[in-house]
């Protein structure tokens, strides 16, 4: 099992989702509202710490939790729909899953 995570703008997510609900046996998703910053080549100057402290721009996170087969197929359609070519288009990642329990099934 794999966790895939992705930090996108939030203008690309009905694209992603409309694409995912084409894919058979898509597990499902998670979408978090966040913000966050990219890391810059130079210096920024502020005119003041508050400027500095809040100059974030509203992303979009998706988490989801998939078995090893479906991976590549999410991460290519998440990056097909995510990438506009400009600076601020987010981030994408893949993490081994040790285990997943269904809460919705009664324990073992």
């Amino acid at each position: 099992m794999k966790e895939i995570k992705a930090i996108i703008q939030p203008k690309r997510l009905e694209r992603i989702r409309d694409a995912f609900r084409n894919l058979p046996g898509f597990p499902g998703m998670t979408i978090l509202k966040v913000q966050g910053c990219s890391g810059h080549q130079g210096l920024e100057r502020h005119n003041s710490l508050r400027a500095e402290l809040t100059e974030f721009s509203d992303k979009v996170r998706l988490e989801i939790v998939t078995p090893d087969e479906h991976v590549t197929e999410i991460v290519k359609l998440i990056h097909q729909h995510a990438y506009s070519g400009k600076q601020g288009d987010g981030l994408l990642w893949v993490t081994e899953v040790g285990e997943v329990h269904r809460l919705s099934l009664p324990p073992n």
